[in-house]
Parts: structure tokens; sequence; C-alpha cells
């Protein structure tokens, strides 16, 4: 296991008395994000419904570093709650409130509350990419140009696009 990456983090004053974002486990790659909701005003989004949800944090990342923030599983599973930008990307020269974007994907309405575990936060170190502008050999790989489930099938025909 790497050594851990120090990040500068502020309590604003809606989170001051939340506990900072701990991992659930020694193995765990994400720690959990707490909503930063009023005590008197939990949120629920109707089915469908999104919201911005705080976290009382404010981050300096190191250059050369993200934090992803990604759905907790047990919440998409039991309820149809997830990020809906997942992962949303958190660069290194943003400075303002971490937020996270919920969407209620399930048939009933959710309720989240102060405190609450809502998202995993992931630090990811970024690669930067130089344009090197030419052709591209297209027959280079046993994929060749088969794109949008071409991985899936034996013989797939090529496909104009991305993806996988």
């Amino acid at each position: 296991m790497s050594a851990p990456v120090r990040v500068p983090v502020e309590r604003l004053p809606h989170g001051r008395d939340l506990p900072l974002p701990a991992y659930a486990t020694p193995g765990a790659a994400g720690l959990d994000l707490l909503a930063a909701l009023p005590e008197e005003r939990p949120l629920t989004l109707r089915p469908l419904e999104r919201a911005l949800v705080p976290t009382g944090l404010r981050l300096a990342l190191p250059e050369g570093f993200e934090a992803q923030v990604r759905p907790r599983s047990g919440l998409a599973l039991r309820h149809g709650l997830t990020v809906l930008n997942a992962p949303g990307t958190i660069d290194s020269d943003y400075r303002g409130e971490v937020g996270v974007l919920l969407v209620n994907l399930g048939g009933e309405p959710v309720t989240v509350r102060r405190g609450e575990r809502i998202a995993q936060l992931v630090l990811a170190p970024v690669c930067r990419l130089a344009w090197q502008e030419g052709p591209v050999d297209r027959d280079a790989t046993a994929r060749g140009t088969g794109g949008f489930g071409s991985t899936g099938t034996a013989a797939a025909p090529p496909e104009a696009g991305a993806g996988g």
C-alpha cells in the first residue's frame, strides 16, 4: 500500500460538527462523504428528482490528483439513490464546497438526513495527455474499430464510433 497523500481540508460552518470522511474498512478505496444538511430540514427526493447535497467540506487537492465522487452501493441497491454524474470529478484547482449530485432512480421517495453517508470519495492520480496528431492504425489490435458492445460477441462487425 502506498503512503497516504496529505490533503488539506476545511470544515465549513454548516459541517463543523460532522466527522471528517473516513474509510469504513482497512481495504476500502473510498472515504464516506456525509450530508451536511440542516438537522431540521432533511431532504426528500421523489423518484427521478435530483439535488446537490452539501458536505460542509472544502479541499485543496495536490496538483496531479483528482477526487472522484462515487455512489454508495448500498444506497443504490436499497433505494435507487445514486450520484448522477458518477463519478463526479473534483479537480486539483477547485476550492469550493464539495457537493454530491444525488438522483433518486428508485420508485419511492428517499429522505436524506444530516450526517448520513451519501457517497464515496476516491483520490486518484491524474495523467495529462499530449495529442500526437496523425493517422491511427485501426487494425493494430484484435478489436480494431469495433465499439458499443462489440467486445461481448465472438465475431462482431466493425462499427463506427467508440465505446465498449
